[in-house]
């Protein structure tokens, strides 16, 4: 299954969006509090409602937000009116998007998990290409395969993002992982869980 505009305008009208923590994930606060991720020129692709955009935007960065549904940019939008430094946000299917100049960073959060497995890699490329060399990728992996066996599928979204898989899909000759993914942060709706990791683009 390959989730389109439709499948997910559909999810935010049911209010089918269990990825949605409702907050600013803290791993995100985390890594700007202790300067890994410090003021630059970031994307957040599939960003959904946006709360680690806006988190951003008021720390400083230069933020790109890009997501295919309008309902969540258009809730992103309305939080931020107010907001001196405005992130651009984009519409956009995000295997069509093509910036004008490569960022310092990329937080990824709930794009990877929400995409078919056999688009990952192309999606690896994407990210590898969207970054400047030396640039840095900040992820959090879905680890959502006991809320598959609970439900009999083996399907998603959100896709299980096994670490074993990750670590084939961002390889060390296009990455080096600055961190063992042996963290975990627990979501709200307690069944499904997050694996933060830091990856460096290695240069061309």
């Amino acid at each position: 299954m390959k989730p389109d505009k439709r499948f997910w305008d559909k999810c935010y009208a049911e209010g089918n969006t269990g990825w949605d923590r409702g907050a600013v994930h803290p791993a995100l606060v985390e890594w700007i509090d202790e300067g890994s991720l410090a003021p630059c020129r970031v994307l957040v692709p599939g960003c959904g409602r946006g709360y680690e955009v806006e988190q951003l935007a008021r720390a400083g960065f230069e933020v790109m937000a890009v997501d295919y549904a309008q309902e969540p940019l258009e809730n992103l939008r309305q939080r931020i009116a107010s907001l001196s430094n405005q992130p651009t946000m984009i519409q956009q299917d995000i295997f069509e998007y093509v910036p004008e100049s490569r960022f310092d960073a990329i937080y990824e959060q709930t794009c990877l998990c929400a995409i078919a497995p056999e688009q990952r890699r192309d999606y690896e490329r994407r990210v590898h290409g969207w970054l400047k060399p030396g640039g840095m990728l900040f992820a959090l992996f879905m680890q959502c395969d006991q809320l598959q066996r609970s439900e009999g599928s083996p399907g998603g979204p959100p896709f299980h993002c096994a670490v074993d898989d990750m670590r084939k899909l961002f390889p060390n000759d296009r990455w080096e992982w600055l961190d063992e993914p042996n963290q975990k942060f627990d979501h709200p709706n307690g069944v499904i869980f997050e694996v933060p990791v830091r990856l460096k683009r290695r240069c061309d």
